[in-house]
């Protein structure tokens, strides 16, 4: 299975929550990504777009994009060390990304009050942004 986090990145103790979320996360795993750094409230990450995530248009399809950036959301989210999952999100395609184009993504958390927060992940190209997604999240109790 492909390994998400980038030896190094999230080893101390108080991202154990975080690398076991990541551990267990085939999604993540399924399209490549790797996380490349991982702090309080920011995660930054990269894949390459695959063949087969080229949509009849020869672009990344947005459904891949999205999910790479819901899994930066997540990092960024979870970081805290609680169990945080999504709310709401949205993205806003802005240039497309095409077959072996690497698309790199920053998150970081905007806000944060009680259960609830506020993420915003830029991804990009190049240094050219591609798309900016926002997610809102609410921490949940811990399973037992």
């Amino acid at each position: 299975m492909h390994q998400i986090l980038r030896p190094g990145v999230a080893e101390s103790p108080e991202f154990s929550h975080v690398r076991a979320m990541f551990e267990g996360d085939n999604a993540t795993a399924h399209i490549g990504a790797e996380i490349t750094k991982l702090e309080l409230g920011h995660c930054e990450g990269q894949f390459i777009v695959r063949p087969e995530m080229c949509n009849g248009h020869g672009t990344a399809q947005g459904g891949f994009l999205y999910t790479f950036a819901d899994s930066l959301f997540a990092g960024a989210c979870n970081s805290p060390g609680e169990v945080a999952v999504a709310a709401h999100n949205s993205i806003h395609y802005i240039a497309p990304a095409f077959k072996g184009d690497v698309v790199k993504g920053v998150a970081i958390t905007r806000q944060s009050w009680g259960r609830n927060g506020i993420v915003d992940v830029e991804l990009s190209v190049e240094g050219k942004p591609i798309a900016e997604f926002r997610g809102t999240f609410r921490v949940i109790p811990a399973k037992k």
